[in-house]
């Protein structure tokens, strides 16, 4: 039997920028989401307003993480 090829160098799953940005993205939105259900807004409002400041800051952070 012989080894594969490829088991010495795989390639990451995601790369390094990726990582740091989706994970600001995702603190940036538990923030918004958490602050809008804290100012008294309902739970349904509150994950929208999150889910949109995490997709609205992903361009954003990708563009100054560079």
């Amino acid at each position: 039997m012989t080894a594969p090829q490829n088991l010495t160098d795989p390639e990451p799953f995601l790369s390094l920028h990726t990582a740091v940005v989706l994970l600001g993205a995702i603190l940036i939105g538990l923030t918004a989401g958490g602050l809008t259900f804290l100012g008294g807004t309902g739970t349904a409002l509150s994950v929208l307003a999150g889910l949109s400041a995490a997709g609205v800051s992903v361009p954003v952070l990708s563009g100054l993480i560079r």
